[in-house]
């Protein structure tokens, strides 16, 4: 479960530094790499994005201690 929790924090902070450059430079690299934000991999990887977002809401209530 680890290595989900891992994945979806990853992906979730890709998903927060595109914004930032959206935000800041009106530039959103996952559109650049993918050839704009209507192709389909586009989508897909917005969508993937999401639900590790998503994910990470359980994170918030998780009363695990981190494991070193």
């Amino acid at each position: 479960m680890r290595i989900v929790n891992n994945i979806a924090l990853i992906l979730s902070i890709i998903g927060g530094i595109n914004w930032g450059l959206i935000g800041l430079f009106k530039f959103d690299l996952v559109a650049w790499i993918c050839g704009g934000q209507d192709s389909v991999f586009a989508r897909i990887i917005y969508s993937i994005v999401g639900l590790a977002a998503i994910w990470c809401i359980s994170l918030l209530f998780n009363n695990r201690t981190v494991e070193d």
